[in-house]
């Protein structure tokens, strides 16, 4: 701690990340990376940037990139916001949107992050209990707020709703934002961008997305918001008073081709899919219970061992998953889909360690 530290940065409790461990030989199923590659198309766009053009500056309203995503979504660009990454998108969303005189509402067991920005922007929130099966409950959140914001599936429990509780929670609260994070919606989630197309565009959904998942661009940092334009202009307001070049030229072209290959994320989102399923069995048969998942990673405990213990054994074998030390999750793993083989050494690994339990 430095005295010249300002108040706020003394009252931080950072975001912690998920662990990228420097091992040599590592099943890494911790952080909800893609196991298969991006579109081959977006690294050939990336290649074709490489030139004596990195001297100049970027397109600093990504006009190319927004066009792709309101063209593959049926809206219009000026519905389109892009960020350094989704957390960049977040920020700007909880400053330019969330900073209201009420609090915002978000649940308790969510991505942590949101409790973050919050801090860090002085910005007022309520925590609402996820249900007993550690559901989202829309009805729960019929109550005065400055902006609701929950993940949909949900992290890290996997969970999510259908379209149709959004429709209705937007539907009974019309004075602030409703804002869906929508990170893991490629892998069995409905997403809420239709309702956002045409004249009947609600002028208080926001929704947001990441290249980082399924699109497999972690490495890239690209995350996008869409909604109605009167949004989008306050976020713009806020970027442009923080950093007016937050995409790259790189990040620009990986991400337009990306979002044009919907063969590849298709392909890509499936896979992930059905070793989830395979996974989720395998687990069922240990004895493991898994809280039903629509996003690349599940949600998992085992009644009669401790998740920390599951945990670190785990890691003892040179397989990372993730553990939080929290109320009501802390003997829950989340734990990555991989490829098929990684799931294969995931299970002997759990079968060799409950035996020596």
């Amino acid at each position: 701690m430095s005295r010249f530290w300002s108040p706020v940065v003394q009252s931080l409790t950072p975001y912690t990340p998920g662990e990228q461990p420097q091992m040599q030989r590592l099943v890494k199923l911790n952080t909800n990376e893609s196991p298969y590659g991006p579109s081959p198309k977006a690294l050939a766009a990336i290649r074709q940037q490489t030139s004596d053009d990195l001297r100049l500056y970027p397109d600093p309203e990504g006009v190319a990139l927004k066009r792709a995503i309101a063209d593959l979504h049926g809206l219009d660009p000026k519905q389109v916001f892009l960020g350094n990454g989704s957390d960049e998108v977040l920020a700007h969303v909880f400053l330019a949107l969330l900073k209201q005189t009420d609090a915002v509402l978000f649940p308790d067991i969510t991505y942590s992050f949101y409790p973050v920005y919050c801090k860090l922007f002085g910005i007022e929130y309520k925590n609402i209990p996820l249900g007993p099966d550690f559901e989202i409950q829309v009805a729960d959140y019929e109550s005065p707020n400055g902006g609701i914001i929950f993940p949909n599936p949900n992290a890290p429990t996997g969970r999510s709703i259908p379209r149709s509780e959004i429709e209705a929670l937007l539907s009974k609260n019309k004075n602030s934002v409703v804002v869906i994070d929508e990170a893991y919606v490629d892998y069995g989630t409905e997403s809420c961008i239709p309702l956002l197309r045409g004249a009947n565009c609600p002028e208080n959904l926001l929704v947001v997305h990441t290249l980082s998942k399924s699109r497999a661009l972690a490495g890239l940092r690209v995350g996008f918001a869409v909604g109605h334009p009167a949004l989008i202009e306050g976020l713009e307001r806020v970027k442009n008073s923080f950093n007016s070049y937050p995409l790259g030229r790189l990040a620009q072209a990986g991400a337009i081709a990306a979002i044009e290959d919907q063969a590849h994320l298709e392909a890509s989102s499936t896979k992930v899919i059905q070793t989830r399923a395979q996974l989720v069995k395998e687990l069922a048969v240990l004895g493991f219970d898994t809280i039903p998942s629509s996003a690349n990673f599940i949600f998992t405990r085992h009644p009669k061992h401790a998740g920390v213990k599951i945990y670190q054994a785990l890691r003892d074998r040179g397989i990372i998953v993730r553990h939080f030390k929290a109320a009501r999750i802390e003997e829950f793993l989340r734990i990555t889909i991989g490829t098929d083989e990684q799931s294969r050494e995931l299970i002997g690994a759990l079968t060799e360690i409950l035996a020596s339990a």
